[in-house]
């Protein structure tokens, strides 16, 4: 590395300490649950994407250690040279199946998964309109195509019908979406989204990583919830939030498209299968999902339940009816310092702050699962309180 490279990053990270906001990595000495170990210590877990509390679940882990056993622990290889397992496929059927689609790729994440869908289906004369806050991924991966590119204000239909105006001279046009929108714990507004896409014979993808297995009357997220089954052409969601939270994801959808990516999609195409772990631990997370699926009323329960406990106490937050309920601090250094307090208390959360978030409206994401308990929402809730009044900012 030469000097003057050097010299801006070592700037960089020293203005970024200096603020406040150098990101740190804590180093967990336990399994995912709702209490976890932080440098020897117990502390609550209310950060992590473990929406139905599955991520040590007994039954998956024994699951994904069988499919170890019986199909290795890798396949060293992509999926077109000698890398698909009945396993793969199993699976690939099973997601179909729940998510009632007609086919599904298996990608390493749903971050790969983005990636790779809008490359292959639009081009120089094409049009993709994504939401204004659409996640990092989403984002990347339009990146990587050539067509025209739009944006529409947040959950705004009258932008997102300007846009579909302005793009009429386009050849195919895909409107992509967040089904649950990461940061703020909004659903997005499938049904009218749908319905516009149908008027303006646009094509529709949604991301419903934050949504799978909890959301809608059997947890097949807001695609279920929105009642617009069999309208959404294209639906990206991961198997390492509310489905195990290991790893993995996938593109489900309609049959001529999912052809299109296994011949066409570089992350399919170029990077290794799915392991076999990850497989059987997620055929074992649909048992769970299709059995009634005892987790998502508990974890909608539980969001609620501090969602009022918190509003009672004066927070602010940003409505919505998900497991995410975003406490507003719209300070940066507020926001981390919060975070850390709450830590010293025993509740582990984060502190997000731009460019995670728009400048000034920095936050604490609080994420509620199936396994919080009553004493760990209330536990929760009164640190929350003491550190907000510790700060001045109740």
């Amino acid at each position: 590395m030469n000097e003057t490279v050097r010299q801006q990053l070592q700037a960089f990270l020293a203005e970024q300490e200096q603020r406040g906001l150098l990101k740190k990595e804590r180093v967990l000495t336990s399994s995912q649950s709702r209490s976890i170990e932080v440098a020897g210590k117990k502390v609550l877990n209310f950060c992590a994407n473990n929406y139905l509390g599955l991520s040590d679940n007994k039954e998956v882990i024994q699951a994904a250690k069988d499919a170890m056993d019986r199909w290795g622990y890798g396949l060293s290889s992509v999926r077109f040279i000698c890398g698909t397992q009945a396993l793969h496929k199993q699976l690939e059927k099973r997601i179909s199946t729940f998510l009632r689609t007609d086919d599904t790729i298996l990608f390493s994440s749903c971050f790969d998964a983005n990636g790779a869908l809008f490359e292959p289906l639009l081009g120089e004369g094409d049009a993709v309109i994504s939401d204004e806050l659409n996640h990092a991924s989403i984002i990347d991966g339009i990146r990587l195509c050539k067509a025209e590119r739009f944006r529409y204000k947040h959950s705004d239909m009258n932008d997102l019908k300007e846009c579909l105006q302005q793009s009429r001279h386009c050849r195919r046009r895909l409107i992509a979406t967040d089904g649950v929108f990461s940061m703020d714990g909004d659903v997005a507004k499938l049904a009218e989204i749908c319905a516009l896409a149908k008027d303006f014979d646009a094509l529709v993808m949604v991301d419903d990583s934050h949504a799978t297995g909890y959301l809608g009357p059997t947890g097949r997220g807001t695609v279920e919830l929105c009642g617009v089954e069999g309208q959404v052409d294209l639906i990206t969601t991961t198997f390492g939030k509310a489905c195990g939270g290991a790893s993995g994801g996938c593109i489900s959808g309609n049959q001529l498209l999912i052809d299109l990516y296994r011949q066409r999609a570089r992350p399919y195409l170029f990077s290794n299968t799915l392991a076999p772990a990850i497989c059987g631990g997620t055929l074992k997370v649909l048992d769970i999902l299709e059995q009634d699926n005892p987790y998502k009323d508990l974890t909608m329960r539980n969001a609620k339940r501090f969602r009022s406990l918190m509003e009672a106490a004066g927070f602010d937050l940003v409505k919505g009816e998900t497991a995410i309920v975003p406490v507003m601090v719209y300070d940066e250094n507020k926001a981390v310092a919060m975070a850390d307090a709450l830590l010293e208390r025993g509740i582990y959360v984060i502190g997000f702050c731009y460019p995670v978030v728009p400048q000034g409206r920095a936050r604490i994401r609080v994420q509620l699962s199936a396994v919080h308990t009553q004493q760990d929402i209330e536990t929760a809730v009164d640190a929350f309180v003491s550190v907000a009044k510790e700060m001045k900012l109740l």
